[in-house]
């Protein structure tokens, strides 16, 4: 990840973290030859999950999501830790579909809408936590505002966003969580 910030208030019930991550999802669009769509939903992933992965205590701990929604691009998976390194791929990265209609990239429609967000979190412990959700629109942010909602129970805002520019490249890259 390119950098975080992270912010607690002062009784310690309400934290945010935000990060810019364009250099991280630019060089993984590039290296899996992703197309602009399949490019947004591997970076909107991969920020989701370096974005999780700050919250894990020990730098041991690893934190895999997991996207499978039925689209054409197949399966997302991505790892993080502690330390914000993160890496991923998508099943299938030349996977895309037109504009929808609001004009943006078709992160939903290319991700697929039934299946589940599925976090798996290595704590060092006998077990793994696995927590899963279905998903709410394949636009990743919402179905990880949905994942600590209902697998955390604890109400978050989360925002992701890609900017593929026209030649193909990230163009900026980032996300929050509060």
């Amino acid at each position: 990840m390119d950098y975080a910030v992270r912010a607690m208030n002062k009784t310690g019930h309400i934290r945010a973290i935000a990060s810019v991550t364009t250099g991280l999802v630019g060089e993984a669009a590039k290296l899996h030859r992703c197309s602009p769509t399949a490019a947004a939903a591997l970076g909107r992933s991969l920020t989701a999950a370096a974005i999780t992965g700050l919250m894990l205590k020990n730098d041991s701990d690893r934190l895999t999501l997991q996207v499978t929604g039925g689209g054409p691009i197949g399966r997302i998976v991505v790892v993080a830790n502690a330390r914000g390194e993160v890496k991923g791929y998508v099943d299938n990265p030349q996977a895309d579909l037109p504009l929808n209609t609001a004009g943006k990239l078709d992160v939903g429609g290319v991700v697929g809408r039934r299946g589940q967000l599925t976090i798996i979190k290595d704590l060092g412990l006998k077990e793994p936590y696995i927590g899963k959700v279905d998903l709410v629109s394949g636009e990743i942010a919402e179905d990880m505002a949905a994942y600590f909602t209902y697998s955390e129970q604890t109400p978050s805002a989360v925002a992701l966003g890609v900017l593929v520019d026209t030649d193909l490249t990230v163009r900026a890259a980032g996300g929050y969580l509060i």
